[in-house]
């Protein structure tokens, strides 16, 4: 048993990556951000599909196509396989804690 808003590390100076659960088909990842975002020109291109939920706190996505979505609690998002995509933003106000499920 665990608590996905539970044991967050003060030193947030690296986002952290959390696997809660998983096999070899699908991995379900918790995420915890603080004013992190992707590296200038850096793109992830993952082979597997991505579902993503906000939990807690802001982030902004952008696409390489152009797009750029905004998410807050509760918001969630399916991304595609191989749809490339980066961290643009997220708050400093509060922990963005996401949840994150690859399949």
């Amino acid at each position: 048993m665990g608590n996905v808003f539970g044991n967050i590390p003060s030193d947030l100076s690296e986002e952290v990556f959390e696997k809660l659960a998983g096999n070899e088909k699908v991995t379900i990842e918790r995420i915890v951000s603080n004013g992190h975002c992707s590296p200038d020109d850096y793109w992830y291109d993952q082979v597997q599909n991505e579902w993503i939920i906000v939990l807690q706190g802001q982030a902004k996505l952008e696409f390489d196509d152009g797009r750029v979505i905004e998410l807050s609690q509760g918001d969630y998002h399916h991304i595609p396989a191989h749809e490339k995509h980066r961290v643009a933003w997220t708050s400093v106000e509060v922990e963005t804690i996401w949840l994150a499920v690859f399949y």
